[in-house]
Protein backbone atom coordinates (compact mmCIF):
# COMPACT_ATOMS: atom_id res chain seq x y z
CA UNK A 1 0.00 0.00 0.00
CA UNK A 2 1.26 3.48 -0.85
CA UNK A 3 0.44 6.30 1.51
CA UNK A 4 0.93 9.91 0.51
CA UNK A 5 0.64 12.31 3.41
CA UNK A 6 0.85 16.07 3.08
CA UNK A 7 0.83 18.24 6.18
CA UNK A 8 0.17 21.81 5.13
CA UNK A 9 0.83 23.30 8.54
CA UNK A 10 1.77 21.95 11.95
CA UNK A 11 1.11 24.50 14.69
CA UNK A 12 3.22 24.00 17.80
CA UNK A 13 2.36 26.84 20.15
CA UNK A 14 4.23 27.16 23.40
CA UNK A 15 6.79 24.43 22.86
CA UNK A 16 10.18 25.00 24.47
CA UNK A 17 12.24 24.70 21.30
CA UNK A 18 14.67 27.10 19.67
CA UNK A 19 14.27 28.02 16.01
CA UNK A 20 17.64 26.40 15.27
CA UNK A 21 16.25 23.02 16.39
CA UNK A 22 13.26 23.23 14.04
CA UNK A 23 14.87 21.07 11.33
CA UNK A 24 15.67 18.35 13.89
CA UNK A 25 12.10 18.41 15.15
CA UNK A 26 10.73 18.26 11.61
CA UNK A 27 12.98 15.33 10.68
CA UNK A 28 11.95 13.43 13.82
CA UNK A 29 8.24 13.99 13.11
CA UNK A 30 8.66 12.76 9.53
CA UNK A 31 10.71 9.71 10.48
CA UNK A 32 8.44 8.61 13.31
CA UNK A 33 5.22 9.23 11.39
CA UNK A 34 6.61 7.26 8.46
CA UNK A 35 7.46 4.35 10.75
CA UNK A 36 4.05 4.42 12.42
CA UNK A 37 2.21 4.51 9.09
CA UNK A 38 4.35 1.67 7.73
CA UNK A 39 3.64 -0.55 10.71
CA UNK A 40 0.07 0.41 11.58
CA UNK A 41 -1.53 1.90 8.48
CA UNK A 42 -4.48 4.27 8.42
CA UNK A 43 -7.99 4.30 9.74
CA UNK A 44 -10.62 2.44 7.71
CA UNK A 45 -12.14 5.78 6.71
CA UNK A 46 -8.89 6.87 5.06
CA UNK A 47 -7.87 3.52 3.53
CA UNK A 48 -9.41 4.36 0.16
CA UNK A 49 -8.18 7.95 0.15
CA UNK A 50 -9.45 11.23 1.38
CA UNK A 51 -8.46 14.46 3.01
CA UNK A 52 -8.80 15.86 6.49
CA UNK A 53 -9.06 19.58 7.03
CA UNK A 54 -7.51 19.24 10.46
CA UNK A 55 -6.52 16.61 12.97
CA UNK A 56 -6.84 17.26 16.67
CA UNK A 57 -4.28 14.96 18.23
CA UNK A 58 -4.10 13.98 21.85
CA UNK A 59 -1.87 16.06 24.07
CA UNK A 60 1.78 15.37 24.60
CA UNK A 61 3.75 15.32 27.83
CA UNK A 62 6.77 17.59 27.98
CA UNK A 63 9.72 16.64 30.15
CA UNK A 64 12.61 18.87 31.18
CA UNK A 65 15.57 18.47 28.87
CA UNK A 66 13.62 16.64 26.19
CA UNK A 67 15.47 16.72 22.87
CA UNK A 68 13.91 17.95 19.61
CA UNK A 69 14.04 14.34 18.41
CA UNK A 70 12.10 13.03 21.41
CA UNK A 71 9.59 15.84 21.09
CA UNK A 72 9.19 15.13 17.37
CA UNK A 73 8.50 11.48 18.09
CA UNK A 74 5.78 12.43 20.58
CA UNK A 75 4.21 14.85 18.10
CA UNK A 76 4.21 12.17 15.38
CA UNK A 77 2.56 9.71 17.75
CA UNK A 78 -0.13 12.23 18.62
CA UNK A 79 -0.80 13.02 14.95
CA UNK A 80 -0.86 9.33 14.09
CA UNK A 81 -3.42 8.78 16.81
CA UNK A 82 -5.68 11.23 14.97
CA UNK A 83 -5.47 9.45 11.61
CA UNK A 84 -5.30 5.80 12.63
CA UNK A 85 -8.56 5.38 14.52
Amino acid sequence: MNINLHIEQLVLDGLPIDRQHGPLLEAAVKAELTALLASGGLSDALQSGGALYNVRPAGIQLANGESPTQLGEQIAGAVYGGISK
